[in-house]
């Protein structure tokens, strides 16, 4: 069994962790800059100790701060896959895949059939003789998960495996990973910031926020209703938290009345911590404020504009709470007609029947 459970602290990055992941699943843990993806993956690898706190992996504890147990990295089950392959440079491919076999004491023979079988599972047989130096980026990160599958890890971690990568290889990586993982039914934990890495991989996402978890669920749940701004954002929505005043109705931290509706049999009572949703594309652009038929109108500064495909996404500044700010989606003959530009202040407004109403999710 690989099913993985960490609960832990970590004081001096200010980390808190309560993590579950079921045998043969795949966890692709998502978040900004610093927000502590990596310090979880350091905790199950053993690079870090807790201050408090356990770590199980199927039927083993591999840290148990108050029993005092930390299994060593190397003993752990555990292979990490980062964003560099960190190959030995002075050995083969094929040499650097049969390492962790020969580490166990396997002989020669045994951890070279195990290498040649790696190498053909990741494609690479034909680079069993190259050097690190040899081999392109895409190549070196395929000998990099060949060796790390060939130590036979009960649970798998890729760190950012995608993102040194060229935009034409990472397909390919992506698309050998989805193979592998789903086939042999391994549990792993992604660490990415791709989205098409979490729609691809995984089964489950989890969003990290200022080293806490904010939200965790399915894909499909997680990006089409998101609650954490980080994942609306990734998923091109738009998010506006505040407290519902009554069942249609939520009030922001500022004082701004949104209108929409509940998304489920259980709407969040008054008083309740709640989250509204909107797609850019349901959003219109008034230089004057509307005075017609929308119920939610936001004043607000245009920050950027960007161009997403034939659209151009036109970005507000941020909440006066500091939440990411709303998108609106308009043409660019729009762009032209209404003089739109960054400084420029404007009018946002949304049919109360495009905005979906939903419970806040409690912090892990």
């Amino acid at each position: 069994m690989s099913a993985l459970r960490v609960r832990a602290r970590l004081t001096r990055r200010d980390t808190e962790f309560d993590v579950a992941l079921a045998d043969g699943e795949v966890l692709a843990v998502l978040g900004p800059n610093g927000a502590g993806k990596s310090t979880l993956l350091g905790l199950v690898a053993g690079l870090l100790h807790p201050d408090t706190g356990t770590v199980t992996l199927g039927d083993r504890t591999l840290t148990d701060t108050a029993a005092g147990v930390f299994v060593p990295p190397h003993d752990r089950g555990v292979a990490l896959l980062s964003q560099q392959a960190l190959l030995f440079p002075h050995l083969t491919a094929a040499a650097n895949v049969a390492f962790a076999p020969r580490s166990r004491g396997m002989s020669r023979r045994a951890a070279r059939e195990i290498a040649t079988h790696w190498l053909r599972e990741v494609d690479a047989l034909d680079l069993a003789d190259r050097r690190p130096s040899q081999l392109s980026g895409g190549q070196a990160q395929r000998i990099a998960l060949a060796r790390a599958l060939a130590a036979d890890p009960t649970l798998l971690l890729l760190d950012e495996p995608m993102a040194a990568l060229d935009v034409a290889v990472a397909p390919v990586l992506r698309r050998l990973l989805r193979r592998i993982l789903r086939e042999q039914h391994r549990t792993a934990v992604v660490v990415t910031h791709d989205l098409l890495d979490a729609l691809a991989l995984a089964d489950r996402v989890l969003v990290v926020e200022s080293g806490r978890v904010v939200e965790t669920g399915t894909v499909r749940a997680v990006l089409t209703a998101p609650r954490s701004p980080f994942a609306a954002r990734i998923a091109g929505v738009n998010l506006v938290g505040g407290t519902m005043r009554d069942a249609d109705h939520l009030v922001t931290s500022w004082g701004v009345t949104v209108s929409g509706a509940a998304e489920n049999a259980q709407p969040p009572g008054a008083g309740a911590a709640a989250v509204a949703l909107f797609p850019p594309s349901a959003v219109a652009v008034h230089t004057e404020p509307p005075h017609a038929s929308p119920r939610n109108v936001f004043a607000v500064t245009i920050a950027e504009l960007d161009v997403h495909g034939s659209t151009v996404r036109v970005r507000a500044a941020d909440h006066p709470d500091g939440s990411i700010g709303l998108a609106a989606d308009v043409t660019p003959a729009a762009v032209a007609d209404l003089d739109l530009a960054p400084g420029r202040a404007v009018w946002f407004a949304v049919k109360a029947q495009e905005v979906s109403l939903l419970p806040a999710l409690p912090r892990h």
